[in-house]
């Protein structure tokens, strides 16, 4: 017989099951804020892409000296990053408890009722999520999910063996779906391997295999063919240069139509836009920002993006993270290829303790191989032709992904909300 159907009084969700409840949130589900006064509990927990781990056995670059302030959760609970709800963190606000521990009491930590399956719930509030049904509960400028909010909005739910039943469903779908996705991710770091190997072997070793070979001199290069030389990064730009950040309490700083690049920005291929701009009057303030004229190559020199190395097509201020390298005096886009090539040899050479940083005196004192200049032009297009069937193959790849995401989005929300039936 057809499942019958209600209105479930809430706009994303539409029609759910006729047998369905539909409460208010807080009638089922609380906060917790059981603090971790007396430091009993010592197992730190992290959000990581949608899941919540271990800090023990996570990458996490923050670990706190005390846990005291802290929130005591077990294993079932469900914690929600309700900070900043105005970014679209992509649907990884809402996690599960799986194991005893402690967790930033600036997320929010809830527990389900003995009528909820923890696991439903879970897979509930993520289909909230990629509804951007949180979205408009923010409060203040930060636009934060507090608890009295929350548990004034309704909540969908059948009983509890359908709950489970839906649960264990999604678990294994959503379980096949993230190996997929990982296989993918996985064939695309494989693919960058690959694009850096092409890359290394032609600005170092030449499109010919047949030409003699000599050493370098230079570790990270090794042989060359014998008719190359080599050179510093410093005698081949004229223009080696970087930039500054403006006073963030200059609130019109950055209201303007001047491309301000900072290491985010810099993505291993080419930029054609920035995501800041700044004023002409900012750029009066400040003597150390200096519009570049493009094209010109860009290397983070730390941050997240440390080491990262593009080509720049617009004219553009940088922050101090930043390297300008431009007016070479050979061949600029085998430049490119030849500093790219050096790209695992600048982060290994990186120091610092946390923040790893490449300094612009270590890009200055680079060596690179120094093909003639007709050889600079072949392989400068060879790499173009090259690395540019390889990113095909990686957009594609990347694309499969996306595909594989939105899959997971609609068939969690299909599920959850009764438009599918578990059979």
């Amino acid at each position: 017989m057809a499942r019958e159907f209600k209105d479930s009084g809430i706009e994303w969700i539409g029609q759910i099951p006729k047998e369905w409840k539909v409460e208010l949130i807080g009638n089922n589900i609380k906060e917790i804020n059981d603090k971790n006064d007396d430091s009993s509990e010592d197992n730190a927990l992290q959000f990581k892409m949608g899941t919540i781990i271990s800090k023990k056995g996570g990458d996490s670059k923050y670990n706190p000296e005390s846990l005291v302030a802290y929130t005591k959760v077990k294993e079932g609970d469900i914690v929600i990053n309700g900070l900043n709800l105005s970014f679209d963190f992509i649907s990884q606000r809402v996690g599960l408890v799986r194991e005893k521990g402690v967790i930033t009491s600036t997320y929010l930590t809830l527990r389900p009722s003995s009528l909820l399956y923890s696991r439903f719930v879970n897979y509930l509030f993520k289909a909230y999520d990629n509804c951007k049904a949180f979205h408009g509960m923010g409060r203040g400028l930060r636009q934060i999910l507090a608890y009295r909010e929350l548990k004034n909005q309704k909540l969908i739910y059948p009983a509890l063996p359908e709950q489970q039943k839906i649960a264990d469903y999604l678990d294994k779908v959503c379980g096949e779906v993230d190996e997929m996705v990982a296989l993918q991710e996985k064939m695309i770091e494989e693919l960058k391997a690959y694009k850096q190997s092409v890359i290394t072997e032609a600005v170092t070793k030449g499109l010919n295999p047949n030409v003699p070979m000599k050493d370098s001199g230079i570790d990270w290069i090794g042989e060359i063919p014998e008719h190359w030389s080599v050179d510093k990064v410093v005698r081949l730009f004229r223009t080696i240069g970087s930039g500054t950040t403006p006073n963030s309490s200059d609130n019109d700083a950055f209201h303007g139509t001047i491309n301000w690049i900072q290491s985010g920005d810099i993505n291993g291929g080419v930029l054609r836009n920035s995501k800041n701009k700044i004023s002409e009057e900012t750029l009066a303030k400040y003597s150390v920002l200096t519009v570049y004229k493009a094209p010109f190559i860009i290397v983070a020199m730390y941050g997240a993006s440390v080491g990262n190395i593009s080509i720049s097509q617009i004219d553009g201020c940088v922050n101090q993270a930043c390297c300008v390298l431009s007016d070479s005096n050979i061949n600029f886009l085998y430049a490119f290829y030849a500093i790219k090539a050096a790209q695992r040899y600048l982060i290994y050479r990186a120091v610092g303790g946390g923040q790893p940083n490449i300094s612009q005196n270590t890009l200055k004192h680079l060596w690179i191989a120094k093909p003639p200049i007709e050889e600079q032009q072949q392989i400068a297009s060879y790499l173009d032709t090259k690395c540019s069937e390889i990113d095909s193959l990686i957009a594609i790849k990347q694309q499969k992904i996306e595909e594989l995401k939105e899959y997971k989005k609609s068939i969690i929300y299909e599920y959850v909300t009764g438009k599918k039936e578990v059979a």
